[in-house]
């Protein structure tokens, strides 16, 4: 061992300052960066296709969706528009009791 390091002198420690330098982490990235997926997976993080939204394609499909979101739509107006007349009522109805 102290041979080797009596031949470390000059240019010869600098080029193995620098292996050094180069091969640690490179050695310290494939220890700790091996077999990720496995150790690091979490099941059933990402939906599935059957429960991510499907993109409609053909003009029909596209018709129907949007039939289906302005049908939405208009419940729910029709709900937010319900209960505002149930809020003015009940204001009223306050007002006129005092």
């Amino acid at each position: 061992m102290s041979g080797i390091l009596r031949r470390l002198t000059g240019g010869n420690l600098e080029v193995a300052k620098f292996g050094m330098y180069i091969l640690f982490p490179i050695g310290w990235m494939y220890y700790f960066g091996t077999n990720l997926e496995e150790r690091f997976t979490v099941r059933d993080f990402w939906p599935t296709a059957e429960q991510s939204h499907k993109i409609p394609e053909s003009k029909e499909e596209i018709d129907l969706e949007l039939s289906r979101m302005r049908r939405l739509e208009a419940l729910k107006r029709e709900r937010r528009l319900r209960e505002q007349q149930q809020q003015q009522e009940t204001a009223t109805a306050e007002e006129t009791s005092q």
